[in-house]
């Protein structure tokens, strides 16, 4: 491992990225998602100033000894992509306790609560002003739901179900103000995209939901540390999702809806598989 180096995930270090019962300690879990194929060691060490660096090495040689990572070229699905700020200690710390909270109400009534964090003071939308929406989801009939409902809500929608599609809908104009981001997809990964997403000079502070069926404390915190806004796991009620959303766009909740599980009456609660 030399500091002008770069590395990217193997086969197995995605899955294990992917993984909601991963064996790996904090520190291995830091490194395993900062490591895109673009920034260097030195890069990656830079931005982990709280972090000794005995631990830092530690952690990556073993992650290389598991083969989850390698040395490789950079990501052509990166190049679209510009990395400036890099994780902080402070965003896994927050994310372990979102986490922990979560998983007591899992316990307790049979399913994960939504999670979604405030951006701030209410936001006042000018009068036919229309907020515009990236909905990243495979399943088209779930997809075309949550289409179908945010469009009702006032939301301009834009569907994506691949990486190709992703990169070209969050560079169209305008810039989306809100993106729900599904975490698995057939020729990428959600935790990825989020990453890239966090560290572009445009779309770095844009709200983003996960939207995933892992409700395990290490899924979550893979997502409120990358720099989700929210997590929501499927399946789930169309109110308690809008509940979320106006959440994290800084909206006024028009109704009191409690996040609650799915019942029958979604149309797609049955059909889609939990992922």
């Amino acid at each position: 491992m030399q500091d002008f180096e770069v590395y990217g995930l193997t086969e197995q270090g995605k899955n294990e990225l992917r993984s909601g019962a991963t064996t790996l300690s904090p520190a291995q879990i830091e490194l395993l998602i900062r490591i895109d194929g673009i920034l260097t060691v030195a890069q990656i060490k830079a931005g982990l100033p709280g972090m000794p660096l005995a631990t830092f090495t530690t952690s990556f040689d073993s992650l290389l000894g598991l083969h989850l990572l390698s040395a490789v070229r950079v990501d052509p699905f990166a190049e679209q992509f510009e990395f400036q700020v890099p994780l902080s200690k402070t965003a896994l710390s927050r994310a372990e306790a979102e986490a922990d909270a979560g998983a007591a109400s899992l316990r307790k009534a049979g399913y994960y609560v939504s999670i979604a964090r405030k951006r701030g003071p209410l936001r006042t939308l000018a009068r036919d002003e229309v907020l515009t929406a990236v909905v990243v989801e495979d399943e088209p009939m779930l997809a075309k739901f949550i289409q179908s409902y945010l469009a009702f809500e006032g939301f301009d929608v834009r569907l994506a179900s691949n990486r190709a599609e992703v990169i070209a809908e969050i560079r169209k104009s305008p810039t989306p103000d809100l993106i729900l981001l599904d975490v698995m997809l057939p020729d990428a990964d959600g935790f990825d995209i989020l990453l890239r997403l966090r560290q572009h000079p445009i779309l770095k502070n844009v709200p983003i939901i996960m939207l995933t069926g892992k409700a395990t404390r290490e899924a979550v915190i893979k997502g409120l540390a990358g720099g989700a806004d929210g997590y929501v796991t499927k399946p789930f009620e169309a109110d308690a999702l809008m509940r979320a959303i106006r959440t994290v766009v800084g909206l006024p909740q028009v109704h009191e809806v409690p996040l609650t599980p799915a019942g029958p009456k979604d149309p797609w609660a049955s059909k889609k598989n939990h992922r």
